[in-house]
C-alpha cells in the first residue's frame, strides 16, 4: 500500500499581518520621535535675550522634541558665564518652557571695560546692559571684595542705577571706605558695612533743597556743600 505524505500549506497571510503590523509601529514611532517642537517659552532672563538663550539650547531650528534631551539643553545654556541656574519643563502640545537665573552684573571696571557680576566673574558685553551699571574706577583689594559685594547687593537696584562712579577711597581711619559718585551730582562717602542706608537716599534728598555736595554716611549724617 502506497503511503501518501500531504504537504503543508503556509500560512502566508498571517505572517504578511504581522510584517504589516510592525512596520505601521515602526513607522508610527518614528513619526512621534520626529516630532518637532512646536513652541519655546523663555522666563527669567534680563541681559541675555530669547533668541540666545534658545540658540545656546540648541533649539534655533526646533529639533524634535523627543529626541532633545533636557540635560543637553541645560547644558548648552549654563555655559555662559551670565546663567546662574537654568530648569527646563516640557508642557503638552510639544511645548518647552526654559526658566532662568542670571548672575547680577555690579559693575564695569573702568581699567579693562570688563562686567563684574556677583560671583565675581568678570566677562565683556557686545550690547547695552537693561539697567544701569555703575563704573568702577580704581581697583578694589582682593581682600575687601567679597565684603563689597556681600553689602553693596543690599542697595536696592533703583538706588543703585542713580550710582554713576564707584571709587574705593580709604583713609587713616576707614580702610572700608568708599566713594560714590552719584548721578545728579551729589557724592556720597560710605563704609561698606553701611551701605544699606543708601536706600534712603531718595528720603534725604528732599533735605538738601537742591544743594550739590558731599553726603557723609561713613561716619554720622551730614552734608557738606560744594564750594
Amino acid at each position: 500500500m502506497t503511503k501518501v505524505i500531504k504537504k503543508k500549506k503556509l500560512r502566508l497571510l498571517p505572517f504578511l499581518v504581522f510584517i504589516i503590523v510592525i512596520a505601521v509601529i515602526v513607522f508610527v514611532c518614528l513619526f512621534i520621535l520626529d516630532t518637532k517642537v512646536k513652541n519655546i517659552i523663555v522666563t527669567g532672563n534680563v541681559v541675555l535675550s530669547d533668541d540666545e538663550i534658545i540658540e545656546l539650547a540648541n533649539l534655533s531650528d526646533y529639533p524634535s522634541f523627543y529626541k532633545t534631551l533636557n540635560s543637553s539643553m541645560e547644558k548648552g545654556i549654563s555655559k555662559n558665564p551670565l546663567i546662574k541656574s537654568v530648569d527646563i519643563d516640557r508642557k503638552f502640545y510639544h511645548i518647552i518652557e526654559i526658566k532662568v537665573e542670571e548672575y547680577e552684573i555690579l559693575y564695569k571696571r573702568e581699567d579693562n571695560g570688563k562686567y563684574v557680576l556677583e560671583n565675581k566673574d568678570e566677562i565683556t558685553l557686545d550690547k547695552e546692559t537693561p539697567y544701569v551699571i555703575p563704573r568702577l574706577i580704581n581697583e578694589i583689594p582682593s581682600n575687601k571684595l567679597n565684603s563689597f559685594i556681600k553689602y553693596y547687593k543690599r542697595i536696592d537696584l533703583s538706588i543703585r542705577e542713580k550710582i554713576s562712579e564707584i571709587r574705593y577711597d580709604p583713609n587713616e581711619y576707614d580702610e572700608d571706605r568708599f566713594l560714590l559718585y552719584m548721578d545728579d551730582g551729589n557724592s556720597v562717602y560710605m563704609t561698606i558695612t553701611k551701605f544699606e542706608r543708601l536706600n534712603y537716599y531718595n528720603d534725604v534728598l528732599p533735605q538738601l533743597d537742591g544743594k550739590k555736595g558731599y553726603l557723609y554716611l561713613d561716619s554720622g549724617n551730614h552734608f557738606q556743600i560744594m564750594q
